[in-house]
């Protein structure tokens, strides 16, 4: 269900079609509309080189907290999120250089974006849900909430498109198509990622607000910081959908997704960091949010390491 959101969310804001040479396009856009769908393609490429460079800062820590991991469910889905989003923004990235004469979509472009964004946010929902000892209420309460949020996409893409302004090109010509209303569905996953924060939020200061441990403080500080700055870019992306000129529409779509991959991998090292720090280097990552459960830790925040030594064994 929070695949058929994202997918919908993705391929509404990257949907772009091409009908011929761009040399066409050129003489029938305005030197302005021209220098908006540049700056967009900088952009693109902008949020390639963020991939490439985040990769290798923390290559070193991939090969130290996964590459001698036993296979899971955790890692598989790591590795979806992490390796996925070059090709998805590497194709982007060829879409943006190229000239072509022949008009085709980038449907295979957002739907490998949607894969490596559903993998992320799996991470994070997961999380959280685990976060509330794997509470039944709240996961029937997510789940219903999707559903309303997917029913509400697909409402809002059966609306009529807008174009960008100005004289529609003729047949044979090249153009842009980008819609205000994905505004709108931007919002509707600002909204879910917002819901996401306060629960972590919510349990953090009810449950663990006099507990400190390193375990503590990277799920739920770190993990916090990071949802924040998806955020965000999910809110940028609602002020350029709806405030700024069409053109402008894809201008964060590789950026979307590079922030979902580099900050959901940057949650998975600092937690096995921090599993390493109270010596328990065999603790999975579901052992250990099973572990963060009120009633299996000290409030005084002693004895941490020898509780977690007793649940694993």
């Amino acid at each position: 269900m929070l695949a058929g959101l994202l997918g919908l969310h993705s391929g509404l804001a990257s949907r772009r079609f091409y009908k011929a040479h761009l040399s066409i396009m050129s003489s029938l856009l305005s030197v302005s509309d021209l220098t908006e769908l540049q700056t967009v393609k900088y952009a693109n490429l902008g949020g390639l080189a963020i991939l490439v460079f985040d990769y290798c800062l923390t290559f070193s820590e991939e090969v130290q907290w996964t590459w001698l991991r036993p296979w899971d469910v955790t890692r598989v889905i790591f590795v979806i999120s992490r390796y996925l989003p070059f090709a998805g923004v590497g194709m982007t990235a060829y879409d943006a250089l190229r000239v072509s004469d022949q008009c085709t979509s980038i449907v295979e472009g957002y739907i490998i974006r949607v894969i490596s964004i559903i993998a992320a946010e799996v991470l994070l929902v997961i999380r959280t849900w685990a976060f509330w000892q794997r509470s039944k209420k709240l996961l029937i309460g997510l789940v219903v909430y999707i559903v309303l949020s997917i029913i509400a996409v697909i409402a809002i893409d059966l609306t009529p498109t807008l174009l960008i302004p100005g004289e529609e090109p003729p047949l044979g010509t090249c153009y842009f198509e980008s819609r205000r209303n994905v505004a709108i569905v931007y919002l509707v996953l600002a909204i879910f990622e917002s819901v996401m924060l306060i629960l972590n939020v919510y349990k953090r200061v009810h449950d663990y607000k006099n507990f400190q441990s390193g375990i503590v403080v990277t799920l739920y500080h770190g993990g916090m910081f990071y949802m924040l700055c998806i955020l965000a870019v999910t809110l940028a992306n609602v002020i350029f959908e709806g405030a700024l000129p069409s053109a402008y529409s894809n201008m964060f779509d590789s950026l979307q997704l590079v922030v979902h991959s580099v900050l959901a991998s940057r949650i998975l090292f600092r937690l096995r960091d921090s599993n390493e720090r109270v010596y328990v280097p065999s603790m999975t990552l579901d052992t250990q949010l099973n572990y963060l459960r009120p009633s299996s830790m000290s409030m005084s925040g002693m004895g941490t390491t020898s509780e977690v030594r007793g649940n694993v064994a």
